[in-house]
């Protein structure tokens, strides 16, 4: 275990924004599922916006890589057009 004061700090630090960063990726990862279910063509209409903003704010504080985000965000919007 760390004896520095700014060690031990560290690791809280860490382990807040690794709970943090696990929730919002496993929400985004539950309202992709959800959109990839999805059959009616509406209501993907109405959830691609959404899943697409969440995409973007993990790839923007480096949850998820920026090109992951792209290729969900590529394949969704395919999947909503063959709808």
């Amino acid at each position: 275990m760390a004896n520095h004061q700014s060690a031990i700090k560290r690791i809280r630090q860490s382990e807040a924004r690794r709970v943090h960063n696990k929730y919002y990726a496993k929400t985004t990862r539950n309202a992709v599922r959800n959109l990839r279910a999805t059959t009616d063509k509406e209501a993907a209409s109405e959830l691609l916006p959404k899943v697409t903003a969440m995409l973007d704010k993990l790839a923007k504080i480096n949850v998820i890589h920026k090109n992951k985000a792209a290729n969900l965000k590529s394949k969704l919007a395919s999947h909503v057009n063959k709808l």
